[in-house]
């Protein structure tokens, strides 16, 4: 009753394992969320966005193109509702969206490893106006996170579904819902990556 799952599913092992998997998943997430503040500001990674080109200009950005092309494959054919559909005949489907976010950070990571530097200054600032705008880059991340938590940051990234799993729930999809800046805006979470990108040192 309630949308409960038979009593004997709940803290089985297949459902520890999925929960377990999702919080392995989610940490893959947050690692990689870390790094890409640093990796496109420059400032305390290893890779760069930016930086002395180590290739010549063409090899470079056939590399980049490469490794943004294998990303947005993964990112767009993975949440197709036809692959949603295939691919949980293969795995659980409480764990279709922690998988995702696996494979997302993992194409992400990748891509911050192989990234090459391609050089050249468009435009610089100096002084307060560089502060500025590093006060607006990290804006833009505050406020990525924070659309994320208005349309359920856990169901988003995972949680939720093995939590659900691991209670013996079913799961149910959020509700459409237009809170705080989505009364604005249609899509914040770009709106937050516009800002990033365009003040990124």
């Amino acid at each position: 009753p309630n949308g409960d799952l038979p009593v004997t599913s709940r803290f089985d092992r297949a459902a520890i394992g999925a929960f377990l998997y999702g919080l392995l998943c989610y940490a893959a997430f947050f690692a990689v969320f870390l790094y890409a503040i640093g990796f496109i500001a420059g400032i305390g990674t290893p890779t760069s966005l930016d930086g002395v080109p180590q290739r010549p200009l063409g090899v470079a950005l056939a590399i980049n193109l490469a490794l943004l092309a294998v990303f947005a494959l993964q990112h767009s054919g993975m949440a197709r509702p036809a692959f949603k559909r295939w691919w949980t005949r293969v795995v659980p489907v409480a764990v279709e969206r922690s998988t995702y976010v696996l494979f997302s950070s993992i194409a992400l990571a990748v891509m911050f490893v192989a990234w090459q530097p391609m050089g050249g200054v468009l435009w610089r600032l100096e002084g307060v106006a560089r502060t500025l705008v590093l006060v607006a880059y990290g804006g833009g991340w505050l406020l990525l996170l924070y659309t994320t938590f208005l349309i359920d940051h856990f169901d988003l990234f995972g949680l939720r579904q093995v939590w659900l799993r691991l209670r013996g729930r079913r799961y149910e999809a959020p509700r459409f819902r237009t809170p705080s800046v989505y009364r604005l805006v249609r899509h914040p979470l770009y709106v937050a990556w516009l800002v990033i990108f365009w003040c990124a040192p």
